[in-house]
């Protein structure tokens, strides 16, 4: 009896082992994939165009999980006016004379109408305007935002645009969204075009396009990365990415 017993026990060690050898072998297939960051670049019509390499610290970062929950959070959090607002029973308009007498009526003593027992009188305990306000540092920000994108860039839904030789019309960039079959017509908002900040024309042509959203390179956050199914990038969006989140951390 006690023979099979380790006989059972080593076969348990050796599937194991196996096991992990499966996983470490998963995990460095996943690496080799993302070894190279260099992404097509599409023109106006939907051909390659060459390519762009995209910066490893932004696009190939370590990717925190509980560090973008906390940045989706905190942008949520943030949105909020917090401007609702009701009247106590000192501000409700009124009369302060007493009701009625204090005795003698059978009921029971009151002395404002302006009392929240009342219909129309002030209401107690109700919202105030107060701040819903949350933190994060500019490390976590920027953290949290370099995860997303290079989720984003595993995931294998960015893209690069050059708008060269672009009049600035709607119909260009329709037909070259549409060509790389990027616009689904049932959702809205599935895809975000971040535009160089000196490109007024693009954005102009693009923000009429439904299911698109345009942002400039330098209000880009990581709710957006996240919420949206692909993002687009003009190729000076990720020049502007470069100067933004890397040159100031080697000026410093």
């Amino acid at each position: 009896m006690p023979d099979k017993k380790v006989k059972s026990q080593k076969s348990k060690v050796k599937s194991t082992t196996q096991k992990s050898k499966v996983v470490r072998t998963s995990t460095t297939k996943a690496v080799s994939r993302t070894s190279k960051f260099t992404v097509p670049v599409f023109n106006l019509s939907g051909k390659k165009k060459g390519s762009v390499e995209l910066p490893k610290e932004i696009f190939g970062a370590k990717i925190n999980q509980r560090l973008m929950a906390q940045a989706v959070r905190v942008y949520l959090v943030n949105q909020r006016q917090g401007s609702a607002s009701t009247k106590t029973r000192g501000e409700v308009t009124g009369s302060t004379r007493k009701i009625y007498r204090q005795k003698g009526t059978g009921r029971a003593r009151h002395g404002s109408i302006k009392a929240p027992i009342f219909v129309g009188g002030g209401i107690v305990f109700g919202p105030r305007p107060r701040k819903f306000e949350l933190k994060l540092s500019k490390q976590m920000r920027k953290k949290a935002l370099f995860s997303a994108l290079s989720q984003k860039f595993i995931d294998q839904e960015i893209s690069v645009v050059d708008p060269a030789g672009a009049n600035g019309k709607t119909k260009e960039f329709a037909s070259l969204l549409k060509n790389l079959d990027l616009l689904i017509k049932k959702e809205r908002d599935n895809l975000v075009l971040y535009v160089s900040d000196s490109n007024l024309s693009t954005k102009r042509a693009v923000r009429n396009i439904r299911g698109v959203t345009v942002r400039g390179a330098q209000s880009i956050n990581t709710y957006e990365v996240l919420a949206n199914k692909h993002l687009v990038f003009d190729k000076g969006a990720v020049s502007n990415l470069v100067s933004n989140f890397l040159k100031k951390e080697k000026n410093l």
